[in-house]
């Protein structure tokens, strides 16, 4: 599970970016202060930190600057939108600069992009998997199960790709329809409710449990 460090010493703000961000999926742990930030940096390992220029004990600036050689990207999250300062956040290593007030859906855009073109040392994505003698290609979007081609539809194997990449995972409903139909999708989570019945027919497995009020986990 990728895990973000989200510095913020402003509580609304600080738990707004924590609850969009859990809900798709990502493992968050907050700061209210640069020092405890450097504490919790130096006592664990962070895939991305999102963090604010004008926080408390130790600014962002100087906690940049603490933080370099352990190479974690970062993407400042803050009101100040002189160039001088973008210009300081970017020489000392920011890989991206986001000016508030933002809107939740370009951050997490800027979060998923980021963790594409910097993806975490340890998240090993599997090409195959076997189970219930399916074997799932991702490399080659395809499904056999006793030999024979299963018949998914695009979304079907996208749903089916989130799930099994996320084994034992409890994904809720809102995280899958963000991560297969896209942040703008308009329609509601009935939707993965029905893709995931057509899954288990076509599939012939239980490892898809449903998670009471909450979403879906793909046992492996």
């Amino acid at each position: 599970m990728i895990n973000i460090l989200v510095v913020e010493d402003e509580e609304p703000i600080r738990e707004l970016i924590k609850m969009n961000l859990s809900m798709v999926g990502y493992n968050i742990e907050t700061a209210s202060n640069g020092e405890n930030a450097l504490l919790l940096i130096n006592k664990n390992n962070y895939d991305l930190i999102l963090l604010d220029l004008m926080i408390p004990k130790i600014d962002g600036f100087s906690l940049m600057k603490n933080i370099s050689n352990l190479k974690i990207p970062v993407i400042i999250v803050t009101a100040r939108d002189n160039i001088n300062d973008k210009i300081k956040g970017y020489n000392l290593g920011a890989d991206d600069y986001l000016v508030k007030p933002f809107d939740s859906m370009e951050l997490l855009l800027r979060v998923k992009a980021l963790l594409k073109r910097c993806p975490p040392d340890n998240l090993h994505v599997e090409d195959i998997y076997t189970f219930d003698n399916i074997v799932i290609d991702i490399h080659k979007h395809s499904v056999t199960k006793d030999g024979s081609e299963v018949i998914l539809t695009l979304k079907e194997f996208e749903l089916l790709e989130e799930l099994i990449s996320n084994k034992n995972i409890v994904l809720s409903r809102d995280s899958l329809i963000t991560n297969v139909w896209g942040y703008d999708y308009l329609g509601n989570t009935r939707t993965v409710d029905m893709h995931i019945q057509k899954l288990r027919n076509k599939l012939d497995t239980e490892r898809i449990k449903t998670i009471f009020k909450i979403g879906y986990k793909f046992e492996y």
